[in-house]
C-alpha cells in the first residue's frame, strides 16, 4: 500500500488558491480531505475546481452527514452523482435507518466506487465531554464499539475512529472493516483541540487502515518535506514511486 492509499491530509481552509496549491503539491504523496470549512467556503464548485487542476486527487469528503434518512440519502446521493470521492461519512449516532439509507444511496449512486464510513465519537471529545452531554453510563471506549458494530451491521464500508479504540474495534468488526484515524501527531507535534491522539506509525501498527494528518503538514513551512518525513518513517511507499 502506498501513502496516497494510506494517509489522508486535511485540507481545510478559506482560500481556495491555498487550497488548491497544497492540494497540487500534495496530491502525489497522500491523499486530500475535504472538510466542512473548506465545504461551507466554496460548496461543490470548491471541489470542482480542485478536481480541476489535480484530477488525480484522491478525495475523502468529510461532512459528517447527520439527519433524517431521507435528507442524508439524498445529499450522499448528489454529491456521488457529481463526483466520486474514495470516502464520504455520516455519524453513527444518526442510527440504523439512516445509516442503510446511506449505504444504499452511496452504493447506487457511486456504482460501488465510493465507500461509506461512520463517525462514532469524535476525536476532540474525552470522557468528561461525553458525560457532560449526557452518555453518563458509558465511556468513550464502550459507545465507540457499539456504534461500531451498528455501523457494520448496515452494511457501511468502516469507521472513524481514535488510534485509542484501534485494537477494539479490529477484534469487534474484524480485519476488512475500514478503520480512518484523525487525531494524528508526530513527534513533537501539539495536540491542538484534539484529546486522543498518536504517532502515526504507532497507530498503524495496532491496525488502522487510513491515517489523517491536517495541521503538522499543512502548517508546515514546506509542507511536502513533512509529508514525505511522516511517509519517511512508516516505512510505505510514495505513490509517486
Amino acid at each position: 500500500m502506498t501513502a496516497k492509499n494510506q494517509i489522508y491530509t486535511a485540507i481545510d481552509t478559506g482560500d481556495i488558491n491555498h487550497a488548491c496549491h497544497l492540494i497540487k503539491i500534495l496530491s502525489p504523496y497522500t491523499g486530500i480531505k475535504l472538510g466542512l470549512e473548506f465545504f461551507n467556503a466554496f460548496g461543490p464548485q470548491g471541489i470542482e475546481t480542485v478536481l480541476k487542476k489535480s484530477p488525480d486527487a484522491q478525495l475523502f469528503i468529510d461532512l459528517k452527514y447527520h439527519d433524517i434518512p431521507n435528507t442524508v440519502a439524498g445529499a450522499i446521493k448528489s454529491i456521488c452523482t457529481n463526483f466520486t470521492p474514495s470516502y464520504l461519512n455520516v455519524h453513527a449516532s444518526g442510527g440504523r435507518a439512516m445509516m442503510e439509507a446511506a449505504a444504499n444511496a452511496c452504493q447506487t449512486a457511486s456504482n460501488g466506487q465510493t465507500k461509506l464510513l461512520a463517525v462514532t465519537v469524535l476525536t476532540a471529545l474525552s470522557d468528561e465531554d461525553l458525560s457532560e452531554i449526557g452518555y453518563k453510563e458509558d465511556g468513550t471506549a464502550s459507545r465507540v464499539k457499539a456504534l461500531a458494530v451498528l455501523t457494520r451491521q448496515c452494511g457501511l464500508d468502516g469507521v472513524v475512529c481514535s488510534s485509542h479504540e484501534i485494537q477494539t474495534l479490529r477484534q469487534a468488526c474484524g480485519d476488512d472493516f475500514t478503520l480512518m484515524v484523525p487525531g494524528i501527531r508526530p513527534a513533537g507535534s501539539h495536540a491542538g483541540d484534539q484529546k486522543r491522539v498518536m504517532e502515526p506509525q504507532q497507530t498503524l501498527q495496532l491496525g488502522a487502515t487510513h491515517l489523517v494528518i491536517g495541521r503538522p503538514i499543512t502548517q508546515s513551512p514546506d509542507p511536502v518535506k513533512a509529508a514525505q518525513d511522516i511517509i519517511n518513517t512508516l516505512h510505505i511507499r510514495h505513490s509517486c514511486d
